[in-house]
């Protein structure tokens, strides 16, 4: 085969890797988008993934591609990446994916690339080769963001709270089972338009470092623009169950009040961090909303022991999908 026939082989071999886990990443964060209006009773199961896939393609119409500019230009040197540092890192980011879902954990698929990026491109020319204002950002928001959605979410609840003071619970109830649907959107729409764009920046990335691409360019190819949505669209209609009951249930138990508090505090914090081309952690910040909106009630409402839980899996999956990925990395040397 040809040096060219093999390099096309290869880039179009890691677009369809990128896209796999792209998909994943829907399915894996579905639970993320569901799981309060799940969890209240607002929407059975199957209507929460397709109205949430809905919302997620429906970004691509909203949100500036800012998240993907990151991920292609801010995070490494193009001049760095080949193939061999692509597939290491979208290796490292599907296997711990695969290992959070299968345990049920809800860790960050958006870490995990970044995590993957960063083993790779370490193996391959240390870690010189990173752009530090665009790595130092994104880990000050794996802190950033739980905290602006715990502070959102609490503020809301205690807003709506003041407001509803002598309404009764039932009237309430009835309100904010609509009002939910709402805030689900929201919520479904600011995460397709983060982590729709993660992939659409590693695909850019590819392009750039292969020459498919011009660092000129100021927007991604629409084809991977197009692919990307549509694969998170996909993935959040096939859902993580295995998660959507850690969200809605074990940290906290959330009434359609709750569910709507958290959800608008965590679309608010996706919404600015995607206007700041960030990107951040869904897990993280309806996390954070869903403690804030718990906290509220009375400290003992949220269950710090899952919470705690949780936190461990946000810290080890950077390093362990770079583990991953710079083994990764070396394995796609031997194979070509």
């Amino acid at each position: 085969m040809e040096p060219m026939q093999t390099a096309l082989w290869v880039i179009v071999v890691l677009v369809a890797l990128a896209i796999l886990f792209d998909f994943m990443n829907g399915f894996h964060d579905a639970a993320n988008s569901i799981a309060t209006v799940v969890s209240t009773g607002v929407l059975k199961p199957t209507q929460a993934v397709v109205f949430a896939a809905f919302f997620n393609f429906v970004a691509i119409f909203v949100f500036h591609l800012s998240v993907a500019a990151t991920i292609g230009k801010g995070i490494v040197h193009p001049g760095i990446v080949d193939t061999h540092v692509i597939f290491g890192a979208l290796v490292g980011a599907i296997a711990w994916n695969l290992i959070t879902w299968y345990y049920g954990i809800p860790s960050s698929s958006s870490h995990a690339l970044i995590g993957g990026i960063v083993g790779a491109v370490i193996a391959k020319a240390g870690s010189g080769a990173l752009v530090a204002s665009g790595i130092w950002k994104t880990v000050a928001f794996i802190f950033v963001s739980p905290v602006l959605g715990f502070l959102l979410g609490s503020v809301m609840m205690v807003i709506v709270a003041w407001l509803f003071r002598r309404t009764t619970p039932g009237r309430v109830d009835k309100w904010f089972r609509r009002l939910q649907l709402v805030s689900a959107g929201a919520y479904s729409l600011g995460h397709g338009g983060n982590d729709a764009q993660k992939t659409i920046g590693i695909i850019w990335l590819l392009l750039l470092s292969t020459g498919y691409a011009s660092p000129n360019d100021a927007d991604p190819p629409l084809w991977a623009i197009v692919s990307c949505y549509a694969a998170i669209g996909l993935g959040t209609m096939f859902g993580g169950w295995r998660i959507v009951k850690t969200m809605g249930q074990k940290i906290t138990k959330l009434k359609p009040v709750g569910g709507f508090c958290a959800e608008t505090g965590g679309a608010m914090t996706l919404f600015i961090a995607t206007a700041l081309g960030i990107p951040v952690s869904t897990t993280h910040t309806i996390t954070g909303a869903i403690v804030g909106v718990g906290s509220t009630q009375r400290m003992s409402a949220v269950r710090w022991g899952v919470a705690g839980n949780i936190v461990w899996a946000w810290v080890l999956t950077i390093p362990a999908s770079a583990f991953v990925a710079a083994f990764a990395y070396w394995v796609s040397l031997q194979i070509y």
